[in-house]
């Protein structure tokens, strides 16, 4: 018997059809996102390259999915930009911290160069006008800078105990061209590499401590005395003043046989000031306009046990002494009658209460100065000037790869911002310092001395540039559009 196609039978058929279809198309769909998410990602982790395949969407995904640790000041770079794509090379330099001198200012500075040589070029870069800059390599045995090359490019100059000789290998480290030269560093003595026109330097600076001694004056104090045998006026020297002496002991430390710091170890005086004593006579006594001695002479009268005070109470008469009251100050009137107040007529601990003696001031006792206890110098790029601080950006921004008109714009945007001052301030919101953070609070990640270290805010400023911008010059265009950035 035929099957009956009735039109319920056609409705679930049609059903059937419609969801194989969506079935398919789905699948599809995840096959066609499988193939394309899936990407193939050249990773450079400090010179060792290695190729992943991956489904992160990011950069900073595939990082994590690879387990590489990036830290503040490391520097990542992407040919697809913060969004993953296929082929794509992403490169991740680990950064370590030295210490360089810049015009004699020593900073430490957080770096991806690896050689001494390839570090001083990022300055060159940016700094035509040649700040002095210097790599200081505290202890060339470590293991940072014991694989430190000098100069990847030819041979090195060695200075070392005033004499002078040329290392022909200058990709070897320090450790390694300084062992060849039979030279042999003391614990305390200093390695730098620096760069005179195109010769690359690295220089030995001895270090040595020990102690000097000194004498210092000790300047007298003059001491005055009142004696009632003198005239009013009148005054005599009755000892002579005498400098007395100290002996200070310094620790020193000095540089190649020069003395560079120093600091106060010890003090003993050893010879006494002896004070310079002047006699003078009393002050010269009031008198009223008739000529007779005032009242108020301070001689004692009044202590005598014959005052009027006293009998003016006892028979009933009102004190001449003002009420303790404000009103009854403000409404008191002038009065002949004596005062009963002992202010004025009391003598004091060095004066007779008869005027016959002379006063005897007790000797003070000299107070020893403290010795004051070393403050700890601030470490960083601390309170630069604007051309300090463009030198130390110059070799920063080198790094990033910004030189040129990156370099320029850069400039240009930071002096509308603060010119590159430090300490600049937005009157209108918390935007601080160099870069204008904004809270300056936020500079803080990569340093918590941020309020006073331009390091700290010229790292900060150029990672927050890459990070939104990019590069500089996208971020001064910003800045010309909307007037900041």
């Amino acid at each position: 018997m035929a099957r009956r196609w009735t039109p319920q039978r056609l409705m679930i058929l049609r059903r059937i059809r419609v969801t194989i279809c969506v079935v398919s198309l789905v699948l599809a769909s995840a096959a066609a996102f499988a193939f394309t998410a899936r990407k193939t990602v050249a990773l450079t982790v400090n010179g060792s390259t290695r190729t992943v395949s991956t489904y992160a969407m990011s950069v900073d995904r595939l990082l994590q999915q690879q387990r590489v640790d990036v830290k503040t000041h490391d520097l990542v770079t992407s040919t697809s930009g913060d969004a993953l794509q296929d082929h794509a090379v992403v490169t991740v330099r680990s950064a370590y911290q030295t210490t360089i001198t810049i015009n004699g200012q020593e900073v430490p500075f957080w770096t991806i160069a690896t050689s001494a040589d390839q570090l001083l070029g990022f300055f060159k870069e940016n700094d035509q006008q040649a700040a002095k800059v210097t790599v200081n390599i505290g202890n060339v045995y470590n293991q940072l800078t014991g694989g430190l090359v000098i100069n990847a490019k030819g041979p090195v100059t060695v200075i070392a105990d005033g004499k002078t000789s040329v290392a022909p290998d200058g990709r070897l480290p320090a450790a390694s061209i300084l062992d060849s030269k039979g030279i042999t560093l003391g614990k305390d003595d200093r390695v730098n590499v620096e760069q005179d026109g195109g010769t690359t330097i690295l220089r030995v600076r001895r270090v040595t401590h020990g102690q000097e001694t000194r004498t210092k004056d000790i300047a007298f104090s003059t001491r005055t005395v009142t004696d009632a045998s003198l005239q009013p006026g009148q005054s005599e020297v009755r000892q002579e003043g005498v400098t007395g002496q100290q002996r200070e002991v310094y620790a020193v430390t000095y540089v190649d046989g020069q003395a560079e710091s120093e600091s106060l170890v010890s003090k003993t005086t050893t010879k006494a000031p002896l004070d310079l004593v002047v006699a003078v006579g009393p002050a010269k006594a009031a008198t009223n306009d008739d000529g007779s001695p005032s009242n108020d002479t301070g001689d004692g009268k009044h202590q005598s046990g014959s005052g009027s005070s006293h009998n003016d109470a006892d028979n009933g008469k009102a004190s001449a002494t003002p009420s303790a009251g404000p009103s009854a100050s403000a409404s008191s009137k002038p009065t002949s009658e004596p005062s009963s107040s002992p202010t004025a007529s009391t003598p004091t601990d060095n004066q007779s209460s008869q005027g016959s003696g002379s006063a005897s001031t007790p000797k003070p006792t000299p107070t020893p100065t403290p010795t004051p206890a070393p403050q700890p110098q601030p470490t960083g790029l601390w309170h630069p000037t604007p051309a300090q601080a463009q030198a130390y950006a110059a070799g920063a921004a080198a790094q990033y790869g910004w030189t040129g008109q990156q370099w320029r714009d850069l400039v240009t945007l930071w002096n509308h911002e603060s010119s590159w001052s430090w300490s600049a301030q937005n009157p209108t919101s918390p935007a601080y310092g160099i870069p204008q953070a904004n809270p300056g609070s936020n500079m803080s990640l990569f340093g918590a001395n941020w309020r006073d270290d331009a390091s700290v805010q010229i790292a900060w400023g150029l990672n927050y540039i890459k990070g939104r911008y990019g590069s500089p010059s996208a971020a001064w265009a910003y800045w010309q559009r909307i007037g900041w950035y």
